[in-house]
């Protein structure tokens, strides 16, 4: 690592530092944010009273015996109080309150969909071709760990229906009456849960009006479709109604080893603008929540490599999403081992009081797999984590199509990332040979730029110093920024490489060499205690890489000269970066170690084939004749020199 390679990695990290400040929202941004979500808040609070006042002003005013009246006080007495606590609290909902809870699966080569009848929700998601970490099956969420109902109100009473028994109905003859329904290839399975209110006179279930759950699987797919329909609820449903809430929330489980230092990085609430960008909520805080006051495509629980995503054929209103990590309050429980996050979400539908009400949605229940989720053309492809700006487009257009093509040859995952790297060296060829010839120029001018040095040994004269040496680059047309600006233009390689190998899912639970997963470090040596920012465990494909940093650092130095006399501090930073890199890259995927480390073992190729073909001496005649032509001044390179000059009369006049 040379000083032109330190140069461009301070240059990209002092831009990227003040991009991020740039963009940052000022104090008085954020206030009028702040004082802008308030309003929303209190109009949102001034209109829900309205309407809730508007309902009971309007319910109060109708005569017994019409649809909106509740049961009559001589039909409870006839049942026990239980019951009777069930009518004066859920109304017509009462008859479907108690229950059992029966369960019902759906599942195709993919996914095992599992249906409670108490809310009839998805309760239970598996994931068929995939295991954890630890060799158990990939269930995104369980049925004690998620929820998932509608609240409105009815006859005066807020009720949510995922406490409330739903009943099964069967939409494909062949699997009538079957609890456990399998199907493959091009087939497709309907499967529905209704839930009944009851009529006031009697108790007695009404089946011309119910909330109908109609769930369509097709065979080699992790999409559900999943319509709600609204069947005669106008009866029920209060009116005055405009929106009804869906609310939505799962325990997401653990998966796999888990990246960095806080376990949950990569999980957190993603979600889609209606026309918009994708956006989410803080992948590393412990908590996180928004309000979103306009219209959403779509929301989904995300993790690392798998997600559950709802989405809507039209839009959501309004959304009020939280995420939280367990365990990490004050006086909770460490967090719980097969547990990451908390998801919580509550999402608004338009209602309107009509005898059909029809809300098509659709469920996403499968990996993060960059092909797959580009197939929805939903902006799916937002869940994994590319980068932004060009190392998005060095991701989507150039790495992962040549990935998934030398996939295709069914190679190990280790072979494929060597043949990648392979190709990437070739084409960045050409700049690593400009940058190698412009290093060998400089070295050829060393010698004389060490006599100038020698000619103005005092500080005083380091404008002096300075503008003769810029006279030497200028008659020998050596460019010294020559050497940092190729480097430059490999930088974005490098750190589009940083986001593709940990986010990949390809790579996950794949073995190479020593590793078991190439998505997650490799560990030759388990600590017996934990270092602060390394961990308790020794990467060896960190290692090898280091080293291998460090050699080529040292290498680069002697074949450089002593440049370093130039530049005092820069011969322990360019030592110190490498160190920085065995700590940062210890817990990440071990992919990426090895990625840098082949980086390294064929640019060690490429120097000492280079240096082969360069002849120096053929340089420094070349240089020396460029040296006797007449050398045009730039404008910017006479700006320069009369800096330097009016600064050379202000030093004699103070003397």
């Amino acid at each position: 690592m040379d000083r032109n390679t330190i140069i461009g990695l301070l240059v990209i990290f002092g831009i990227l530092i003040g991009y991020s400040l740039w963009i940052s929202p000022s104090q008085e941004e954020l206030q009028r944010q702040q004082q802008i979500r308030d309003s929303l808040e209190r109009v949102a609070q001034e209109k829900k009273a309205q309407q809730q006042e508007a309902q009971q002003q309007k319910e109060q005013k109708q005569p017994e015996g019409t649809p909106q009246d509740t049961y009559s006080q001589e039909q409870d007495t006839e049942k026990p109080a239980s019951q009777r606590d069930l009518k004066s609290e859920l109304g017509s909902f009462a008859e479907v309150a108690t229950g059992e809870n029966k369960h019902y699966t759906i599942e195709n080569e993919l996914i095992k969909l599992q249906i409670s009848s108490q809310g009839g929700r998805p309760s239970r998601v598996r994931l068929k071709k995939y295991q954890t970490y630890d060799s158990l099956p990939v269930v995104l969420f369980t049925e004690d760990a998620s929820n998932f109902g509608f609240t409105f109100f009815a006859e005066k009473r807020p009720i949510n229906t995922k406490d409330l028994y739903f009943t099964p109905e069967w939409k494909t003859p062949r699997y009538d009456g079957m609890k456990n329904m399998t199907i493959q290839g091009n087939e497709e399975i309907q499967f529905a849960m209704r839930l009944y209110p009851a009529r006031r006179k009697g108790s007695r279930i009404d089946k011309d009006h119910y909330i109908e759950y109609l769930y369509t699987l097709k065979g080699d797919s992790y999409m559900v479709d999943f319509d709600i329909k609204f069947v005669g609820m106008d009866e029920y449903i209060s009116r005055t109604a405009s929106y009804i809430d869906l609310d939505w929330n799962a325990d997401l489980r653990r998966q796999d080893k888990e990246l960095g230092r806080n376990i949950g990085t990569g999980s957190s609430i993603y979600y889609k603008y209606h026309n918009g960008d994708v956006d989410n909520l803080s992948e590393r805080n412990d908590e996180d929540e928004e309000e979103i006051k306009t219209r959403l495509k779509w929301v989904a629980f995300k993790q690392r490599f798998f997600s559950t995503v709802l989405m809507a054929d039209e839009a959501f209103a309004n959304a009020s999403l939280r995420v939280e990590t367990k365990g990490q309050k004050e006086g909770e429980e460490k967090p719980y081992k097969h547990y990451l996050k908390t998801m919580t979400t509550q999402m608004s539908l338009p209602y309107s009081s009509s005898e059909s009400v029809e809300y098509p949605l659709q469920f996403y229940f499968g990996p993060n797999k960059f092909n797959l989720l580009k197939e929805h053309n939903q902006e799916l492809t937002e869940l994994i984590p590319l980068g932004w700006g060009i190392l998005n487009w060095i991701n989507r257009f150039v790495v992962i199509p040549v990935f998934n093509y030398l996939e295709s040859f069914n190679l190990n995952y280790g072979i494929i990332i060597l043949i990648l790297t392979i190709l990437l060296k070739i084409v960045l060829f050409p700049i690593a040979y400009k940058t190698y010839k412009s290093q060998a120029k400089m070295r050829v001018l060393k010698p004389e730029i060490d006599e100038i040095s020698k000619k103005y040994p005092n500080k005083e004269d380091a404008m002096k110093k300075q503008q003769a040496t810029m006279n030497l680059y200028k008659k020998a047309g050596v460019n010294p920024a020559a050497g940092c600006v190729p480097m430059l233009l490999q930088l974005p390689i490098l750190i589009a490489m940083f986001r593709f190998f940990p986010a990949s899912i390809e790579l996950r639970q794949q073995s190479f060499l020593w590793a078991t997963d190439l998505s997650s470090y490799d560990s030759i040596v388990s600590l017996p205690f934990s270092i602060p920012f390394y961990g308790d465990h020794v990467s060896l494909f960190t290692l090898l890489m280091t080293i291998s940093t460090v050699l080529y650092t040292r290498i680069n130095n002697q074949m450089m000269g002593s440049s370093q006399q130039q530049m005092p501090g820069m011969k322990a930073m360019i030592y110190i970066m490498p160190v920085m890199l065995l700590v940062f890259l210890n817990n990440y995927a071990s992919a990426l170690s090895y990625y840098y480390l082949l980086a390294n073992l064929i640019t060690f190729g490429q120097m000492f084939l280079i240096k082969r073909n360069i002849d120096e001496d053929k340089i420094h005649k070349q240089l020396a004749m460029n040296k006797k032509k007449p050398a045009k001044k730039s404008k910017w390179q006479q700006r320069m020199e009369a800096m330097a000059k009016e600064k050379q009369k202000q030093q004699k006049r103070k003397r």
